[in-house]
């Protein structure tokens, strides 16, 4: 089993330095398919070597990466992510109004990047039987927050028990198993009601 490097929970300080398009597009790729170096990520990403060792020092420095010490050589530096998982809870920034922005970058730049996850799986090339397990489904519920808040940690649990049994990286991986991206969003929606038309 791989070492647990913990969860991270932003705070005002490591939401403005990972509020950057580029720094979460690095995490994405670190968090999706696991340490790698500069080089590698800025050709993956179309961006210059040195532009990117910029921002990993960066993230390194705010604790979002570390050195991977046992793949890193004297040449060339791998990095990895240093917790294995994160979280931010808007409503603790949204009454500063100097974090807005930065709240705003972060949040835009991860619903940007959970809508590509989706839209390259659906571009490449799987067998038909993945085809056939994978999922992308919404539903219409009418919850009051605290039965919101049940429904997320109902899931959350069942992820969670998935998690453990079938650790992303671990070692010994099971016969045609793949990384398995799991995206889950729950949020109210305002609906327009009848009439509410004539009146705006």
């Amino acid at each position: 089993m791989s070492e647990d490097r913990g969860h991270k929970q932003f705070d005002a300080r490591s939401l403005r330095a990972i509020a950057h398009p580029l720094r979460v597009r690095i995490m994405e790729l670190l968090w999706l398919d696991g340490a790698a170096t500069s080089t590698g990520l800025a050709r993956r990403l179309g961006e210059s070597s040195g532009t990117v060792s910029w921002h990993l020092r960066h993230l390194a420095e705010h604790d979002f990466i570390e050195e991977d010490v046992e793949r890193g050589t004297k040449r060339e530096r791998w990095w990895r992510m240093k917790p294995r998982s994160m979280s931010v809870e808007p409503a603790e920034f949204l009454a500063n109004p100097d974090l807005r922005g930065p709240l705003s970058v972060y949040l835009y730049e991860q619903v940007q990047t959970v809508s590509n996850r989706l839209t390259n799986f659906l571009s490449e090339d799987w067998d038909a039987e993945w085809y056939r397990a994978a999922a992308a489904s919404d539903w219409r519920l009418r919850l009051t927050p605290d039965a919101l808040k049940a429904l997320n940690a109902e899931v959350t649990a069942i992820v969670d028990r998935y998690k453990a049994e079938h650790d992303p990286d671990e070692a010994c991986v099971g016969e045609g198993s793949e990384i398995v991206v799991v995206q889950y969003q729950s949020f109210p929606h305002r609906a327009v009601r009848p009439g509410d038309e004539e009146q705006s």
